[in-house]
């Protein structure tokens, strides 16, 4: 699961997806989400998060075919984290962007480089450009994620909110069980190209229908009558300056030679301050999970940067490692998305609510153990069904873990600092995406992983990578150990 879909999974927590069909449509046939008010509305803003959830499940699938074929299997982890670096910088840009002059602009663009970058990736003839192409579709992604939370708190009221919130939580659960199965057998018989260049051609519907409503209910400054304040260049120099800082210690992790030392310090020495500096963009103690509000900053970065950084590496070890198709080794990760909801929907029961942290240090356990339980595939006896039934358990205990940050952030936040707070809590959730992938990545590369990828013929490809499973365990075990140290920082949210 991508940072976008984590960032719409834990908005609903007061209205799980079964029951959107009792929220959208009420009585007085103006009203609901699906009422004449909203409507064209309602299914343009969904059409965009259903498209952004079938991309971020399709590539998944698609991703361990390109980088053999484009030669950087080394780079891999690159391909995931380099998208997640220049969404940091879209987030900071559409949140200013829009509260100055409306959401419009800042998702129209967000749209088209979302779209502009697939079409990049998809032609490529290196990994270097298929890199760069996931880096503009962050940028794009970034602005999109940002801007269609302004539009719903500018278009509709709060009664409403919780539904349409609800409906972008659930476009994510289709996805995850047919994107997939629709990007393997595009891979199997067209190519992995035809997954990433035929999704732009699916932006033109929820533009057409989305752009008009958002221009008629949603554009402008909030306020038309205050004057126009100006970016405020230091948050957008800190955010510039956590992208190219994490640029750099990715760029660091996949080239392992003394002389990457260099640009690895000079990455620490743009992070550091941006992130945990007096004026950083984190609440300060954050890094030493300080009691409260910084302590939930920091878990929902642990989760978020633990989990997705083994789960980027899942396809990729089924398709080298056992011999599976891009289909089948995408669609192990499909029953992921139904148990994601499953958790979200328990911890929003009102029986929970007193048993909120305990239920997060449950989740950070469950994590724990479907990424520790995921390398057991290695050993040729273990069945690969394995990984699906680990990872249903670690989506249920992300479900749980992800969707309580956002209601204990708004819960611990004055009502002055929760956009602040909540921006702080995506940045942390990207930022350690990037990390933990860069991190990742390295220890990958390092102990030959790069070398699953020798050959473009699947067959071969797997028969030459037989040799490297101790790539992927130092993928795994670590992250495990991450999430193992986000149980402990569950007991550490409550203020004292």
């Amino acid at each position: 699961m991508s940072a976008l879909e984590s960032a719409d999974a834990d908005v609903a927590p007061s209205a799980p997806a079964a029951d959107i069909a009792d929220l959208t449509v009420e009585s007085g046939g103006s009203s609901g989400i699906l009422g004449k008010t909203h409507r064209a509305l309602s299914i343009g803003t969904i059409a965009v998060v259903l498209l952004i959830a079938f991309e971020a499940t399709a590539v998944g699938t698609a991703m361990p075919v390109a980088a053999r074929e484009l030669d950087g299997v080394s780079l891999y982890a690159f391909a995931f984290s380099s998208y997640f670096t220049t969404s940091l910088f879209g987030m900071v840009v559409a949140g200013q962007w829009a509260d100055r002059r409306g959401p419009l602009g800042a998702l129209a663009v967000g749209i088209s480089a979302f779209g502009a970058g697939l079409l990049l990736s998809g032609t490529a003839v290196n990994m270097w450009t298929f890199i760069a192409g996931r880096a503009v579709q962050g940028l794009g992604g970034g602005l999109v994620i940002v801007a269609l939370y302004v539009v719903v708190g500018r278009a509709y009221p709060e009664p409403m909110r919780p539904a349409i919130m609800a409906a972008f939580a659930a476009s994510w659960v289709v996805p995850s069980v047919v994107g997939p199965l629709a990007a393997g057998t595009v891979t199997e018989h067209l190519g992995w190209r035809w997954v990433f260049v035929g999704i732009p051609a699916l932006v033109v519907f929820p533009l057409a229908l989305a752009l008009p409503a958002i221009r008629r209910m949603a554009s402008g400054p909030a306020d038309p009558d205050a004057p126009v304040e100006a970016f405020d260049r230091r948050r957008i120099r800190l955010a510039l300056m956590i992208s190219l800082g994490a640029g750099l210690l990715q760029y660091a992790g996949q080239d392992l030679r003394w002389l990457s030392l260099l640009p690895a310090a000079a990455g620490f020495a743009l992070l550091v301050p941006a992130v945990a500096g007096r004026h950083g963009l984190l609440p300060r103690g954050t890094y030493r999970a300080a009691r409260g509000l910084p302590a939930v900053v920091l878990l929902r970065g642990i989760a978020a940067g633990s989990f997705i950084a083994a789960e980027s590496f899942v396809p990729l070890m089924l398709v080298t490692q056992r011999g599976l198709s891009p289909t089948m080794a995408g669609f192990s990760l499909a029953a992921g998305g139904a148990t994601w909801a499953l958790g979200s929907y328990v911890q929003a029961r009102p029986w929970a609510e007193p048993y909120r942290e305990r239920l997060m240090v449950l989740g950070m356990i469950m994590v724990a153990a479907a990424i520790a339980a995921a390398p057991s595939v290695l050993v040729s006896w273990v069945p690969v069904w394995v990984v699906a039934v680990a990872w249903g358990v670690g989506c249920f205990g992300m479900g749980m873990v992800i969707a309580s940050t956002s209601v204990l952030l708004l819960k611990l936040s004055a009502p002055e600092e929760a956009g602040a707070n909540s921006a702080a809590l995506q940045i942390s959730d990207g930022l350690s995406n990037v990390l933990l992938l860069a991190g990742g990545g390295a220890a990958f590369a390092a102990l030959g992983g790069g070398g699953v990828g020798a050959a473009h013929d699947a067959v071969a490809s797997a028969s030459a990578s037989a040799g490297h499973p101790g790539a992927f365990v130092a993928v795994f075990l670590p992250m495990a150990g991450v999430a193992v140290v986000g149980a402990w920082v569950g007991v550490r949210l409550g203020e004292r």
